[in-house]
Order: structure tokens, then C-alpha cells, then sequence
């Protein structure tokens, strides 16, 4: 079975960090967050893939030139102009020349959920289209579905009011299309399969949906994108394993890190300096990060390169980009976002 991988996006929620990175390629335990979507999907019997490229399509290409990752055989089909989801679904699936059942994944999303069954479910319902739906507290942020007994969508609500969604099964953003669905999308401008794609298939009543039982997390806030480098170091249910994971933080060999320092539920990363009597606390270090002596960092982020001078005190949530340089003794805290373009 082919998919289609949606990686175009620009990431806005987790600059600074993606001025640089595509959120995909940023590391989930010190390999690219793409590579354990790749894995999920291999698992169920996905050889074949295409990545539907629009920002920094370069560093995808320059990461994987023997076009494999984790197992799959991957194309790249870069988009000319941004064609929003559902164009960038048309886009790649016609570059790949896909015209039999396929699947589509948000590329920002890690799941295991049982695609093997979502599968089967469409086949069985006839579908044109099939959603993977999960439950959420809060649905406000997302696409809420409403579906009769059978599954079949009877109204799809894009982000609805807090309070006023009808359930709180939101759009898992992976889906099982059949190529049909390909001639309702306008080759000429920019669609979105949420809000003009779904919708169509509702009226003909050909679109379904099926509640999973999985692990689901959208990795595009800081907060989640930390979260999924927590959940995977704690081994909660991510197909792909993650080896050299000690007392539940994980330290690349390359990294210093002094005796004296203080690691818990971390990560960090290639060539990274963690000084002494620094304490780490649910924080992520990407490579060549140094933190100096006496740093107290707890629920943040430090981009590649980035210094943290002596004595200072970061988080929750601090994010500093690339390159960035605190100055010793900085008391940082809340939603900060350091360095820029």
C-alpha cells in the first residue's frame, strides 16, 4: 500500500526552532520525529510513500539521499506553491501516479494507531474516504466529527466553539482515500481537504469515520512537542523503540555530561555540554547545546548550538532557537521564545 505524507507546513507554533528545521526533522530522543511515522506505517504494510514538500524541502533530501526511511521507500514531490491539504494531496498522489486505495498522514502526528484495521473498516463500509478519529478533552482546537451508527459522517466541524462541538472525536489527520476522491479537488488553486474536500464527500455520503484506541499527539507546540520526547523516553505505547534510554533520560554518546549535573526525564542530544551542578528536568538539548555550570532548565527546549550561560534559570516553557546565546544568570520562565530568522 502507497501513502501520501503530509509534511509541508512551516511549523509557526514551534519557531524558533523551525526557522531552520521542518518540525518533521525535528528529533523525537535524537532521530527525526519523521522517522517514527515512517516506522508506524511500515509496521502495517506500507512500502511505499510520498512526502509532499513545500518548506525547506532540502533538508528531507539532504537527510535521506538513498530515499528509505525506516524501512519505506520514499518519493519526494515538492509543491511549486503552497496548495493548501487537500491540493497538496493531488499534487503528490498524481507525481506519484497513485491510483488505487491509498492512505494519508499529517506528517506532525505520532500514533500507533491500528491502520491495519482502519483499513479494513473502510473496505468493509464501501467507503470513498475513511477518518481515524480520537478522543480529546478539549475539541475546540481541532476537526470534530459526528457519524451514525455505521460510521458514516453525517457533519464534519472544523474547530468549533468551546462548549458546542457534537462529541469529542476530533479528526486524527489520518485518513484511507480512494483515488476518485482525487476529481474533486481543483487542480488550479489551493483546497482544504478539511474544509471543502470532507464536506463534498459528506453530502454523497461516501465519507466514514472510525474511533481508535491509540496513542495521539499533535507534536506542534512546544508543549507537545516536549511531551512526545517524555512519553517516548517513558515507553509509552510508540511502536519504534528508542535504545539507550537510562533511569528514563537518554544521553547521546558524544554528549558531556558532569558527574555533578542532574538529569531527569530528558534529553540530550549530539555533542551537547551539560556543565556542572546543572539540573535538566523534562527538557529537550539539541546538538551541540551547552548549558553552563549551575543552570537550572525544567520543562524547555534549547535549540542546536545554543548556549545557557551560568547560573540561569529557564522554563516552563522556554524554547531558544539556534545559536542563541542567555546570558548568565538570566531568570527566564512562561511562553519564551528566543532568537528569530
Amino acid at each position: 500500500m502507497q501513502s501520501i505524507i503530509l509534511v509541508g507546513g512551516k511549523g509557526t507554533r514551534l519557531r524558533p526552532l523551525t526557522y531552520e528545521t521542518p518540525k518533521q526533522m525535528l528529533p523525537l530522543v535524537g532521530a527525526p520525529m519523521i522517522e517514527s511515522v515512517m516506522a508506524t506505517l511500515a509496521v502495517h504494510g506500507v512500502t511505499d510513500a510520498v512526502l509532499s514538500l513545500g518548506y525547506l524541502p532540502d533538508r528531507f533530501t539532504a537527510a535521506y539521499p538513498s530515499n528509505v526511511i525506516a524501512g519505506v521507500r520514499v518519493t519526494y514531490a515538492v509543491e511549486p506553491e503552497p496548495l493548501d491539504t487537500a491540493g497538496a494531496i493531488r499534487f503528490a498522489a498524481q507525481f506519484a501516479r497513485i491510483d488505487e486505495t491509498f492512505v494519508v498522514v499529517n506528517g506532525d502526528v505520532l500514533s500507533d494507531l491500528d491502520l491495519t484495521a482502519l483499513v479494513a473498516f473502510h473496505r468493509r463500509r464501501g467507503a470513498e474516504a475513511t477518518i481515524a478519529l480520537t478522543p480529546v478533552d478539549d475539541p475546540s482546537g481541532f476537526g470534530v466529527v459526528a457519524t451514525d451508527e455505521r460510521g458514516r459522517v453525517s457533519a464534519f466541524i472544523e474547530k468549533p466553539p468551546a462548549g458546542e462541538a457534537p462529541s469529542n472525536l476530533i479528526n486524527a489527520g489520518v485518513y484511507v482515500f480512494e483515488s476518485s476522491v482525487l476529481t474533486l479537488i481543483d487542480p488550479s488553486r489551493p483546497v482544504s481537504v478539511e474544509r471543502e474536500i470532507f464536506p463534498a464527500l459528506v453530502a454523497r455520503g461516501t465519507l466514514y469515520a472510525n474511533a481508535v484506541d491509540a496513542y495521539w499527539l499533535d507534536t506542534g507546540t512546544p508543549q507537545t512537542y516536549l511531551r512526545a520526547n517524555v512519553d517516548a523516553l517513558q515507553g509509552r505505547r510508540l511502536l519504534r523503540d528508542f535504545p539507550g534510554v537510562v533511569d528514563g533520560s537518554w544521553c547521546h554518546p558524544s554528549a558531556t555530561i558532569d558527574p555533578t549535573a542532574k538529569v531527569t526525564n530528558s534529553v540530550v542530544d549530539a555533542n551537547c555540554v551539560v556543565a556542572a551542578h546543572a539540573v535538566l528536568e523534562d527538557t529537550v538539548l539539541l546538538p551541540r547545546a551547552i548549558v553552563q555550570s549551575e543552570c537550572v532548565i525544567r520543562g524547555s527546549i534549547i535549540g542546536p548550538e545554543a548556549v545557557i550561560g551560568t547560573g540561569s534559570v529557564l522554563g516552563p516553557t522556554c524554547v531558544v532557537g539556534a545559536h542563541e546565546y542567555v546570558a548568565p544568570a538570566s531568570q527566564l520562565s512562561g511562553d519564551v521564545r528566543l532568537g528569530g530568522v
